[in-house]
């Protein structure tokens, strides 16, 4: 039963918070809100409901739907900074290290963010099982193609110490091959009546699986004897679907259908068929086949496009010689670390590549007034308007649950892009409307801390795919990385961390991405974190009961990444002109200076990835500096 699994519930109010608690008239909130923290704060290690979690979104929340207004001290609580950045993830850190470069290292910078750790959605989940130590990432997930990113990206990267070389030793790229593991598929009992976990045809991440090994595995996936051929005939085929029609005619076709809707009509696939396919894009779009377009299946090489020849690009990604492997063993929290590490010295120990995994962040140092930088956590912005003189800006946020009053000659918001219109008065309406034009992406990271890994090698897999899933649209073993004396495990019998991943959409009932994107995101908010541990143990459970998995014996930790608000928005060209993309687009205006408010996060730059968020860094300093 799983509640009586031995899995540690430290969410934000059940957990260490209480316990600093005990004893004293303080909330936990207020305990965990002091400006100087105790030895024993330590987010990484916080399980249970995480990302968004309880105490980080209440206040933004009020503001932003209930039209609260909190009143500002009359007088300022605090000193005036140089800069005051509004977002602690890496766009507000890239913004604050830059500014730094710029204007001089003697510089006071005030970082403030609303949750109990920086990073943003760059998140390091840390557990210890039987005395290992485990890292996962709990958000945003690796260094992709850094050979693409601009010159200041690049170079930022390289300034915190971080060079893409060495990943090529860390991440062991034979790994899972050398362990005969493959990528798996499970149909579950409540949407294909029974469970049955078989290899995956259509491959995964990591590639294809061996077509002779994937053609007979779907002579037993419980679909219907047309559907498997139609599958085999599908994955296998090169057909021109659109052959006599022009290429721009071609182009324009797939522009404006779904994917899913492609395979119906033109490629004959049977709706067993798509349904299996549909859900294979979630983890790098968001959103499945059912509202993306077929000129981006065509992109990404998906099947039954590959004769199509429309005369577009493919995808970046796909036709890049680099591996996908420039990752932490905590993800993108690794890159946060190391900002941090540049900014206040004594927060982050060491020097190195290697040592910046292992190392423990002091907590209790980041927002000393010693420090020229400082990072105030538990902190959310409420107000942030120009001083009468138009030589300052002020800022107010919610402390401890009270108004606090920060100055600062110029500040740069680096948060939760929707929440500006709401917080800054000055803004036009025409800039309100171009930021409400984008919704983020919801989803959810879910980090699986289990004691060994012997049911995934006795099935042989490494990934599982989940077609119409109820939470889980995959899981598997994490990316096999080992930095420094951090050590991914060595082989099934030593513990390890499983990452999941739950994108809440409401596919094929006609919604566009936008409207399945809200949908989800109140979905989120009314899970409870018993809510994602019943499903996550019955899908683990479910999917690999063929290889002795046991979730009261085997599983030792759970931490559940919430993102209601998650990735940034990348345009849509079903729903959106071809001619939008980072460069052009709604967010352009929405991203406009006032005066000494710029504005810094991946959502200004229409794409969810680290260097998005750091080049919007990049531009927004520039605005300051050229003041």
């Amino acid at each position: 039963m799983v509640d009586k699994l031995n899995i540690t519930r430290r969410d934000f109010l059940n957990g260490v918070a209480l316990s600093l608690a005990a004893g004293t008239s303080l909330s936990p909130l207020e305990i965990l809100a002091q400006t100087r923290a105790p030895a024993s704060y330590y987010p990484p290690s916080l399980t249970g409901l995480r990302g968004s979690h309880v105490g980080s979104f209440e206040v933004a929340h009020t503001v932003a739907m209930g039209g609260v207004k909190f009143g500002s001290p009359k007088g300022q609580t605090d000193t005036t900074y140089d800069l005051v950045v509004v977002g602690g993830g890496i766009s507000g850190l890239a913004a604050a290290f830059l500014y730094r470069q710029h204007a001089g290292a003697d510089k006071k910078i005030l970082v403030l963010d609303n949750h109990d750790d920086f990073g943003g959605h760059a998140k390091r989940n840390e557990f210890n099982v039987d005395g290992r130590s485990l890292i996962g990432y709990g958000g945003s997930q690796s260094i992709d193609t850094p050979s693409q990113y601009s010159r200041a990206s690049a170079r930022l990267i390289k300034d915190i110490g971080i060079e893409t070389g060495p990943f090529y030793d860390y991440f062991d790229q034979n790994y899972f091959k050398a362990r005969g593991l493959q990528p798996g598929i499970y149909f579950s009992h409540d949407a294909y009546g029974k469970d049955q976990t078989l290899p995956n045809a259509m491959g995964d991440w990591m590639g294809d699986l061996e077509w002779a090994i994937g053609e007979r595995a779907i002579s037993h996936y419980p679909i219907s004897d047309e559907s498997k051929a139609a599958l085999k005939a599908l994955l296998r085929s090169d057909k021109d679907y659109l052959a006599g029609m022009k290429r721009g005619d071609k182009a324009d076709l797939l522009r404006g259908i779904s994917y899913s809707d492609f395979l119906r009509h033109h490629a004959g696939a049977s709706e067993e068929v798509v349904t299996i396919i549909r859900d294979t894009i979630k983890g790098y779009w968001g959103i499945g086949w059912d509202a993306i377009s077929a000129l981006e299946a065509y992109r990404l090489e998906q099947p039954g496009t590959l004769g199509l020849e429309p005369g577009e690009r493919k995808d970046r990604h796909w036709t890049s010689d680099e591996p996908y492997i420039f990752h932490f063993p905590d993800g993108n929290a690794g890159v946060a670390r190391a900002l941090v590490r540049r900014l206040i010295p004594d927060a982050v120990p060491g020097s190195t590549m290697e040592d910046l995994v292992a190392a423990r962040v002091d907590y209790s140092s980041v927002d000393l007034t010693s420090n020229s930088v400082r990072i105030r956590l538990n902190s959310t912005a409420v107000d942030v308007r120009h001083t009468s003189d138009q030589k300052h800006v002020d800022v107010t946020y919610i402390h401890d649950g009270k108004p606090q009053r920060v100055r600062g000659r110029h500040a740069i918001l680096a948060c939760y892009n929707l929440v500006i219109p709401h917080i800054v008065s000055e803004i036009s309406a025409a800039q309100r409307e171009a930021i409400e034009y984008a919704t983020k992406i919801p989803l959810v990271y879910i980090s699986v801390a289990v004691r060994n890994w012997r049911a995934l090698a006795k099935l042989g897999y490494h990934s599982i795919y989940i077609p119409q899933s109820p939470l889980m649209h995959s899981f598997g073993l994490d990316f096999p990385v080992s930095v420094g004396d951090y050590k991914f495990a060595s082989g099934p019998d030593a513990a390890t961390v499983l990452h999941g991943t739950f994108v809440p959409t409401v596919p094929d009932q006609g919604l566009n991405q936008k409207q399945q994107n809200l949908l989800g995101q109140e979905r989120l908010y009314q899970m409870s974190f018993g809510d994602y541990e019943t499903l996550i143990v019955q899908q683990l459970e479910g999917a690999l009961a063929g290889g002795g998995f046991d979730a009261e014996r085997d599983i030792a930790g759970l931490t559940v990444n919430r993102w209601p608000h998650g990735y940034a928005y990348e345009y849509n060209d079903l729903i959106e002109p071809a001619e939008f993309g980072p460069g052009n687009g709604p967010h352009i205006a929405g991203r406009a200076q006032m005066g000494r408010i710029s504005i810094a996060n991946s959502d200004s730059s229409a794409y969810a990835y680290v260097n998005g968020a750091i080049d919007a860094a990049v531009r927004a300093v520039n605005e300051q500096i050229n003041l």
